[in-house]
């Protein structure tokens, strides 16, 4: 009864989508479990099925906040610690930025498994920037599985601007949301293409990175013509023209399986390329 389970969690102000319950996680397929995802709901409003609620109802003028339900996640290490002084020792010298990190990602794991498994092109993944709370700490299995502990610590949030790590910043976010209102700007089909192989990326779906980086290019190509006006921006659209061979061998190897080390490289060199020829298009304003 000595020994003591280290664990991360999260907490969100949504519901994250999969059934609460407890999920094994295994890094290999034939390993025993090196993980498991508890899920819980918080403060979930009374739901009433009755047959009123599918019919509007008067509103009142001045409503009070609508109560939402909230997700705790809480990831277990099975790998358990031998008794409290280990523990304590973990608590003390651990990094635990990396290892929040490190849980979110298996978190984003399974909601993209989640997201697959239900068809829902709405569910999504989280950052740590989202969340209310973030906890490392340790505990007994049960008690940890129930969302207590014996000793844990609050995390800071992670120290960046909206969520955005600086060098892939986009330039005058609001005034460029207030273009976009007025009709002074457009969404180019190459600026989401790039996100969600961003998105891919950082996630470490390689495959899908490759393979949605060579359709964002192709469009980003295509667009960005009509911009080729702005400072430095003919000099980006010709040197991204000149990478559309590597690019579409990386999501070649992507098709057939098998993505190699260098095409990995490609894909996130490329990638880097064409988020700076977006910001370029917007660099001087909106005028």
């Amino acid at each position: 009864m000595s020994r003591r389970f280290r664990f991360v969690q999260f907490e969100y102000p949504w519901v994250l989508g999969p059934q609460p319950g407890r999920y094994t996680i295994r890094e290999r397929l034939g390993e025993a479990p090196a993980y498991v995802l508890v899920l819980r709901t918080l403060g979930a409003p009374e739901r009433r099925m009755l047959v009123s609620r599918r019919r509007p109802r008067e509103a009142a003028p001045q409503p009070p906040p609508c109560p939402v339900m909230t997700s705790r996640a809480t990831l277990v290490d099975t790998d358990a610690l031998a008794n409290v002084s280990a523990a304590e020792q973990w608590l003390t010298e651990a990094d635990a930025d990396a290892l929040a990190d490190d849980a979110l990602a298996r978190l984003n794991r399974v909601l993209h498994g989640h997201r697959a498994a239900t068809a829902d092109p709405f569910a999504r993944e989280v950052a740590r920037e989202q969340a209310l709370v973030t906890r490392i700490g340790y505990g007994d299995g049960e008690s940890v599985a129930d969302g207590r502990w014996l000793d844990a610590r609050e995390l800071a949030p992670p120290y960046r601007e909206r969520g955005m790590r600086p060098e892939r910043s986009a330039l005058r976010p609001q005034e460029r949301l207030a273009a976009l209102l007025a009709g002074r700007d457009a969404v180019l089909a190459c600026e989401e293409l790039t996100l969600r192989a961003r998105s891919d990326l950082d996630a470490g779906r390689l495959r899908e990175a490759a393979l949605q980086l060579r359709v964002a290019l192709q469009a980003a190509l295509a667009e960005l013509e009509a911009w080729s006006g702005q400072p430095s921006l003919p000099e980006r659209i010709e040197e991204l023209r000149g990478r559309q061979e590597v690019v579409g061998a990386a999501a070649d190897a992507a098709l057939l399986g098998g993505i190699s080390d260098e095409h990995i490289d490609t894909v996130r060199s490329v990638l880097g390329r064409v988020e700076a020829a977006l910001r370029a298009r917007t660099a001087s304003g909106f005028e």
